[in-house]
């Protein structure tokens, strides 16, 4: 039964807006009419529906809604539910419309006869390649409840990876910017002030006042290029980051960079030990994991190195020497998989090589966190000191020429 978004308006005239379920656009009119609404929009929001593939293209959910999805769906199946009464369940306790819609279009794709991952594909810009690959995975297995319950558990893992990202990066930008923004006001407004009394007293000002009262006129003159310099320079490398040349060489760069591009790389091979981990137990072959695992790593030179492992399980090699041939994944990683292929648990040798590279990650971000604030603070603080020096030394030089 397919779903049905509508507006209606009541006898008081309030807009009323939801999804409901019905055979057809007329008997959601009718149900409507029942209810003491007039229908003013109905339209089809199951996902078979062919006029409504366009909006389908365009739905997005954010990533902490399909991991509320994801376990919720993952909690109901296990608890015995059919996956009909787990999508009406979910529908009902749906916080928005636009999660209700997904829902009832997966809802109804379900009814018509389609597996969990055809209507899932329904939806790609909110469900990945590997989101569904892992589902259609654990249907053909009879553990569709414990792959989706996996996989939660590695959506909610990955969030927690980005907040910790975004908290370590989020306090030392502010700090630069802070440090940029009194700097650059003592530079080109405070100096220039203090300075001009004592230009008056036709005496040569000190080299170290006279190069800064020489740059602060030069930021003057040029901000406004500097900032469309900034502008210009953040739009060429957005454009070069969709053109795949000038892409895989900035990455390379990024790759190559001697304390940025190892945390990338870790961050990486974190998140194939993690997709790997998932796939292989849930009996994917190892070549379609390694397919899968090239989306969701970042750096082009890590796909290739991944592309380039797969070629060599494909000829015949372990997945861990493949990997150690690349020089691309951490050593430890490496010997992880090794072990677990040895002991015939490569599954949880993959979760635990995940589980180490994220905390391997955590303590470079402490670290990098810990060091760079007292690092802002001594910079900031010489540039300062030079500021108030370039001040200062003008009055000594007054003073002294007071006392002879």
């Amino acid at each position: 039964m397919p779903g049905f978004r509508y507006q209606a308006y009541s006898v008081e005239g309030k807009l009323h807006k939801g999804v409901l379920e019905a055979d057809s656009a007329r008997q959601a009119r009718a149900a409507l009419r029942e209810q003491g609404l007039t229908p003013h929009r109905v339209e089809v929001i199951a996902a078979n529906d062919p006029a409504a593939g366009a909006r389908f293209s365009r739905a997005a959910l954010s990533a902490t809604e399909v991991t509320q999805l994801t376990r919720g769906l993952a909690s109901l199946l296990e608890a015995g539910l059919t996956v009909e009464q787990s999508f009406n369940a979910l529908i009902e306790q749906a916080e928005n419309e636009r999660s209700r819609q997904v829902l009832a279009a997966l809802r109804g794709e379900v009814l018509a006869g389609n597996t969990v991952a055809k209507a899932l594909a329904s939806f790609p810009n909110v469900f990945s390649e590997l989101y569904r690959t892992l589902v259609a995975a654990g249907e053909a297995s009879g553990q569709l409840p414990r792959v989706l319950s996996k996989l939660a558990d590695y959506l909610e893992d990955r969030q927690q990876l980005r907040a910790r990202l975004a908290i370590a990066l989020i306090y030392p930008s502010i700090v630069l910017a802070v440090a940029i923004v009194v700097v650059g006001a003592l530079l080109v407004y405070v100096l220039p002030q203090v300075v001009q009394v004592f230009q008056h007293a036709h005496k040569d000002l000190p080299l170290l006042t006279r190069a800064l009262i020489a740059f602060s006129g030069f930021l003057q003159a040029t901000w406004v290029g500097w900032i469309a310099l900034a502008i210009a320079a953040a739009a060429a490398i957005r454009v070069a980051l969709k053109r795949a040349h000038s892409r895989a060489a900035i990455h390379r760069f990024l790759w190559r960079a001697p304390l940025l591009g190892r945390v990338l790389r870790h961050l990486d091979a974190a998140r194939l030990a993690a997709t790997l981990s998932i796939l292989v137990s849930s009996r994917v072959p190892i070549l379609q994991a390694l397919d899968a695992g090239t989306g969701v790593m970042m750096l082009v030179p890590m796909r290739e190195a991944l592309a380039t492992s797969a070629r060599g399980v494909r000829e015949g090699a372990t997945l861990s020497r493949s990997l150690a041939a690349t020089r691309a994944f951490p050593p430890v990683m490496v010997h992880l998989i090794a072990s677990g292929e040895t002991s015939g648990m490569l599954d949880e040798a993959l979760a635990r090589a995940a589980r180490q590279q994220q905390n391997d990650i955590a303590t470079r971000l402490a670290a990098f966190t810990a060091l760079f604030e007292p690092a802002m603070i001594l910079a900031m603080g010489a540039m300062v000191l030079v500021i108030v020096l370039a001040i200062l030394l003008p009055i000594f030089q007054l003073n002294q020429l007071i006392g002879k």
